[in-house]
């Protein structure tokens, strides 16, 4: 008994180590007046840290089995894709200050975030388990508009590929910045998976940091005549036009891992 009782309360000091650890490193490395820059050691740190992080560690337990209400990540019909997200993500919020938001999001087989933005804001991720197709764009600068020519012709702003692939965990955490490394990104979850991400600042409307949601079109749309892109790499370019997210559907979880101490 005392032997079942120690081993419990070393698991339960290592878990809080970690979680409270990497509180601690972002209370210290940020605030509501901006962070360090990209190329600052706190930051590198911080996705050391970050990367040491497990399911376990935030109270979660790793899916075993796939989601038998999602259709799989690519043959589906687009035209349906209601019907195929009837399962919400799940929004769980650790913390969140003026200064950073740490938070988790859950997703069910073929669950999508919209392609939407992050300004202002630096956003560490750490895939917790299982499968996530990322697709990110950076702005072209500077920018490159084309006007709206009347109702049902949207202006659109020229952005460039920057991410395209799937994460598949264990991976390496991911940064994206104000102005590189696909601050404008979209989530498809291809098998059930778990994200943890830190947001610094947070979203704050009043200060500027407002999420938009962008509808992408290939440059071919609206090409004639307009932006800097060179033959052969069109590809690496869509046209971004800002829209409302319909389809998005997210519900709060709660946060059942160790408690952190402010």
């Amino acid at each position: 008994m005392v032997l079942g009782s120690f081993q419990r309360y070393f698991s339960m000091r290592h878990q809080n180590s970690k979680i409270q650890g990497l509180y601690d490193h972002c209370k210290n490395t940020f605030s509501p007046s901006g962070i360090p820059s990209p190329s600052s050691q706190p930051l590198h740190k911080l996705s050391l840290i970050l990367d040491t992080i497990r399911p376990a560690d935030v109270g979660l337990k790793k899916e075993a089995a796939d989601d038998d209400r999602g259709l799989g990540f690519f043959g589906v019909n687009q035209q349906n894709r209601i019907a195929r997200w009837a399962k919400p993500i799940t929004y769980i919020d650790i913390h969140e200050s003026d200064s950073f938001t740490m938070c988790i999001f859950c997703f069910p087989t073929s669950s999508v975030i919209p392609l939407h933005d992050h300004p202002g804001m630096t956003v560490f991720s750490k895939l917790l388990y299982g499968s996530l197709h990322v697709k990110a764009y950076d702005w072209v600068e500077p920018p490159c508009i084309v006007e709206s020519k009347g109702p049902g012709h949207p202006q659109v702003r020229l952005a460039k590929l920057a991410v395209d692939k799937v994460l598949n965990a264990p991976c390496e955490p991911s940064v994206l910045y104000p102005k590189h490394g696909g601050n404008l990104h979209c989530f498809t979850a291809v098998r059930p998976c778990a994200m943890l991400d830190i947001l610094a600042p947070p979203y704050k409307e009043y200060e500027g940091r407002k999420c938009t949601y962008y509808h992408d079109y290939p440059y071919s749309t609206f090409s004639a005549g307009n932006g800097p892109v060179c033959v052969g790499e069109e590809d690496e370019y869509a046209w971004l036009a800002e829209t409302e997210p319909s389809d998005l559907y997210m519900n709060s979880g709660v946060y059942a891992g160790p408690p952190i101490k402010p």
